[in-house]
């Protein structure tokens, strides 16, 4: 016989599809503003190309073109980190959602556990005390297993989120000074002739 009335079968399916309708809407919000981004950076990209080829054919010499085209290029660099910033900024956002929500499940899934042992120690016939004892050991270290195994993958997926926004930041500043550096060697080129 079950220790479980069905009310509460009742409500902890409830709560899972609360839990897996909540994370489909948080899941379709990411998606929403990755695509509005995705618009916002194709409308801004054609309005600048449109920009730059009007004034590229109003240019008269090279050095006024090379001008163009390197400012162009710094321009560029810095959009592109303005939008991987903000496409790590929704992920990360979205991520969280889900870290929080298996956190949730993972404690009451473990405070169901320990309600369902000390219910069954409570109901357990006379001379079955080294039974529930063990059973509440062996709950325990699963418990702290579980704890372990979760405080682990949750610590390595920060370290991975981490040394990938480490390298997202180092390959900006090196884009960066590249376009920095192609600027500075169209002006000098423009300073000799």
């Amino acid at each position: 016989m079950s220790s479980l009335a069905p009310e509460q079968i009742v409500a902890s399916q409830k709560a899972g599809f609360d839990t897996l309708y909540g994370l489909a809407a948080k899941t379709f919000e990411g998606f929403e503003k990755l695509v509005g981004l995705n618009v916002q950076a194709v409308h801004t990209s054609l309005a600048e190309s449109q920009e730059l080829v009007g004034k590229a054919l109003s240019v008269r010499d090279p050095q006024e073109f090379l001008a163009l085209q390197t400012g162009q290029s710094q321009a560029s660099v810095e959009r592109v980190q303005a939008y991987w910033r903000d496409v790590y900024a929704v992920v990360n956002e979205t991520r969280s959602a889900f870290a929080s929500a298996a956190e949730a499940q993972l404690k009451k899934s473990q405070d169901d556990a320990q309600s369902y042992v000390e219910n069954l120690a409570k109901n357990a016939p006379a001379g079955s005390e080294a039974v529930v004892t063990a059973w509440k050991s062996a709950f325990g270290a699963a418990t702290e297993s579980a704890n372990t195994a979760y405080e682990a993958a949750k610590k390595a997926a920060k370290q991975v989120v981490e040394a990938a926004e480490t390298n997202a930041n180092a390959s900006a500043e090196a884009a960066s000074k590249g376009a920095t550096q192609v600027v500075a060697a169209g002006k000098a080129a423009s300073a000799k002739k």
